[in-house]
C-alpha cells in the first residue's frame, strides 16, 4: 500500500490491504503518534518496542483476560475457563504450569527426527514437479501432525482438528472473529471422542498426562482437570500452535525468494539456520498485534489511555523499532546479531510453543533447501489469509 505525506496516520486491524505491507504506517506511528488512537473502532495502540514490551509484562494495567484479540474485547464476550492465552494471573500460571510439561527440552528435541522425516514426505510427493507451495504441501499439514505427535491424536482425527480451527479463527476477508455464528471460541469438543478414547487407553503422550495430572486450583484445592478445561486446553496448543507454524513457512518462501542472495548463504551455511528464523520471525510475525484491556488509567507519552480500554500493541512496528534494531530495522538481514524481538511476546505469556516453533521452522528450512536450493515464488497467484488473529499466507506458490 503505498501512503502519500499528506496521509493521516491510520490503522484498521481489519483492513487486509493495509495489512498486506502495513510497515511504512507503522513507521510513521512510531515517528509521529507513538500512542495512536483510533475514533471509528476505539481502541488505543502503541508502536514502539519499549512501550510494546512495557505492555505485555504488565499483567495488572494490560489484562489478557477479556481476551487478547480486539474484536473479542470490544465485544465483552465471557471467556471460557482453559483459554490459556485468555488469561490472568494466578489462573494463567496455574494452567502455564500444567502445559509446560509437553515442552520441555528433551520432549522438544525427541520430535526433531520425526518432524524431519515427515517433511522429506511432504517435500518427496511434490519433487520432479518444477512447483512447490509453501503453505498447500507443508505449512498447512506439517505443524498439525507436529501437535498429533505430542497429544498422540491420530491422523485420521488431525484432520478434524485442522477444519474446525480453520472454522473459528479464518474469517470473511476484512471480517471479525466475532463475526462468527458459533462465536469467535470453539469449545474444544472436537477433541472429545478423543479424550474418551484415550481416558481408557493411556499412552506416552500429553493428552494422557493431563487426565492423569493433579493440580492446586486458584482457590486452594487439589484436583484434577475438569473435562471441559481439559478439551479447552487441547484446543487452544493445537489451533494456536498450528496456525502461527503456518504462516512462518509461507513467509519462509515468500522471504528467502525475496532475497536470494541471503537464501545462497543458508544453502552454503546451515549453522546460519537459526539466526535466519529468528529474522524472520522478527521480520514478518505471524502475529501482527496483541490486544489488551486496560485495567487501570496509564499514560503513554504523555496522554492518558483511561481505564476500560483496548489497547493494541503492535508486534509488527515494535520488531522494527530503530531505537530497539538500529537504523537498518527495515533491511532483512538473517546474519543480524541477536537481539529479542516480541513475535513470541513477552512476560507471562511468553509462548509456551516457540522452541518447537523454530524447531519446526529450522527443520522445514533445512529439508527446504536440501531439495530445492532455488526457487522464486509466484506472487500473482498467492493467497493472502483473511484471519484477523494471525497474519500471513494460505497459498505461497513457487516454482523450483
Amino acid at each position: 500500500m503505498t501512503i502519500s505525506a499528506t496521509d493521516a496516520a491510520y490503522y484498521d486491524p481489519w483492513d487486509v490491504a493495509l495489512n498486506v505491507d502495513p510497515y511504512p504506517m507503522f513507521k510513521r506511528f512510531r515517528d509521529e503518534v507513538p500512542l495512536y488512537y483510533n475514533e471509528a473502532h476505539d481502541f488505543y495502540a502503541v508502536s514502539r518496542f519499549d512501550d510494546v514490551n512495557r505492555t505485555l509484562v504488565d499483567s495488572e494495567s494490560f489484562s489478557s483476560g477479556r481476551g487478547s484479540v480486539l474484536e473479542i474485547i470490544k465485544s465483552g464476550m465471557e471467556i471460557p475457563s482453559g483459554v490459556l492465552v485468555f488469561e490472568d494471573p494466578p489462573i494463567h500460571d496455574i494452567h502455564r504450569k500444567l502445559l509446560s510439561r509437553a515442552f520441555t527440552p528433551r520432549k522438544i528435541n525427541s520430535l526433531e527426527p520425526h518432524i524431519r522425516e515427515f517433511t522429506r514426505t511432504c517435500l518427496d510427493a511434490v519433487a520432479g514437479g518444477g512447483s512447490f507451495d509453501f503453505v498447500a504441501d507443508l505449512g498447512s499439514v506439517m505443524p498439525m501432525r507436529v501437535i498429533g505427535m505430542l497429544f498422540g491424536i491420530p491422523e485420521d482425527h488431525q484432520r478434524r482438528v485442522a477444519a474446525d480451527g480453520d472454522k473459528f479463527v479464518r474469517t470473511e476477508r476484512g471480517g471479525q472473529m466475532t463475526d462468527n455464528p458459533d462465536g469467535p471460541i470453539t469449545d474444544g469438543e472436537v477433541f472429545a471422542d478423543f479424550i474418551d478414547w484415550r481416558r481408557e487407553h493411556p499412552a506416552d503422550d500429553l493428552t494422557t498426562e493431563l487426565l492423569e495430572a493433579e493440580f492446586t486450583d486458584e482457590f486452594g484445592v487439589t484436583r484434577r482437570l475438569r473435562r471441559d478445561e481439559l478439551l479447552m486446553f487441547m484446543n487452544v496448543v493445537a489451533v494456536a500452535g498450528a496456525e502461527t507454524t503456518t504462516r512462518l513457512l509461507g513467509w519462509i518462501g515468500k522471504l528467502l525468494s525475496e532475497h536470494p542472495d541471503q537464501r545462497a548463504l543458508l544453502a552454503a551455511d546451515r549453522s546460519l539456520l537459526l539466526g535466519a528464523i529468528e529474522e524472520i520471525l522478527r521480520f514478518e510475525p505471524p502475529a501482527l498485534q496483541i490486544a489488551r484491556y486496560v485495567t487501570r488509567d496509564v499514560e503513554f507519552h504523555g496522554t492518558t489511555v483511561p481505564q476500560g480500554s483496548a489497547l493494541l500493541t503492535l508486534v509488527g512496528a515494535a520488531n522494527r523499532d530503530e531505537r530497539r534494531f538500529g537504523d537498518d530495522a527495515d533491511r532483512f538481514d538473517i546474519t543480524r546479531a541477536p537481539k529479542q524481538h516480541i513475535t513470541f511476546g513477552v512476560g507471562a505469556h511468553f509462548c509456551l510453543g516457540n522452541a518447537l516453533a523454530r524447531l519446526e521452522g529450522q527443520v522445514a528450512l533445512d529439508e527446504i533447501l536440501n531439495r530445492f536450493p532455488e526457487w522464486t515464488v509466484d506472487l500473482d497467484h498467492a493467497v493472502f489469509s483473511s484471519a484477523s488473529a494471525v497474519r500471513g499466507w494460505d497459498s505461497m506458490p513457487a516454482r523450483v
